[in-house]
């Protein structure tokens, strides 16, 4: 490929000299046969109705400075319509966005991006809220979530657990003993897939991961409340992982 290119170059090169000398040639016999070539009008000079060097002298305004004269020139027209157009322009913008309010301005539209910002983030939030499973699961600590969670415990949980969690035909869940694990990926998992040989059904199917969320949330919250006529406890006594290197600590300390 470098070699193709390399050719390539080479034989525009050779183009290009042979160009030149042939011009060289054309000059030098028009040169000897006492012409002149006139020389070429670029696509500039006719864009811009550039005069003759010739005409100069009628265009001339009589002001030299430093051998730089004024001359009377037009303006160009590419610059003279970009103006008038300019001038449309404005005049359009102006009935626009302070006449007639037909388009916001940029205040207003910054305002009514915002709007639609905070719309696809509600919308991102709520799938990204249910995306959630029992491996990526949090505590839910707002309280919106958490009385979401109360209001799906006290219609859907009580009749097992009692209206406060203090147990019934479930075990009671403000204490810290817990039959199948009290994290809350644990009661997440336990409150999705049920626990079928103990007589809790799967609960995947009515609530959404985010509504289960905010169940495990409230269940979380309500630990140690003490409701009255709270079940003994069953299970295994479970301890946060905080908690057990406090504990730990303390043991160290008054060993």
């Amino acid at each position: 490929m470098t070699g193709v290119i390399f050719l390539e170059l080479m034989v525009i090169g050779a183009l290009l000299y042979n160009l030149r000398v042939l011009l060289e040639i054309k000059r030098k016999k028009a040169a000897i046969a006492g012409e002149k070539l006139k020389p070429a009008i670029s696509w500039w000079d006719k864009l811009n109705k550039f005069r003759p060097v010739e005409q100069e002298v009628n265009i001339d305004l009589g002001h030299d400075y430093d051998g730089i004269r004024e001359l009377d020139n037009r303006l160009p027209p590419w610059w003279l319509y970009g103006f008038y157009l300019s001038i449309v322009f404005a005049c359009i913008y102006l009935w626009r966005y302070h006449v007639s309010h037909t388009a916001p301005l940029s205040g207003e539209e910054y305002q009514l991006a915002v709007k639609a910002a905070e719309v696809k983030r509600a919308e991102y939030l709520k799938k990204a809220a249910n995306n959630v499973d029992e491996n990526t699961v949090k505590y839910l600590s707002e309280s919106t979530d958490l009385q979401a969670g109360q209001k799906i415990f006290v219609t859907t949980c009580f009749p097992c657990h009692g209206k406060g969690g203090e147990g019934g035909v479930g075990p009671n869940l403000t204490d810290e003993y817990w039959l199948h694990g009290g994290s809350m990926k644990d009661i997440f998992k336990t409150i999705r897939y049920g626990v079928p040989e103990k007589g809790m059904k799967s609960w995947k199917d009515d609530y959404s991961p985010a509504q289960i969320a905010q169940l495990a949330s409230y269940i979380k919250s309500i630990k140690g409340t003490n409701p009255p006529n709270a079940k003994p406890p069953q299970g295994a006594l479970f301890q946060e992982e905080g908690a057990k290197a406090a504990d730990s600590a303390t043991l160290s300390a008054s060993n």
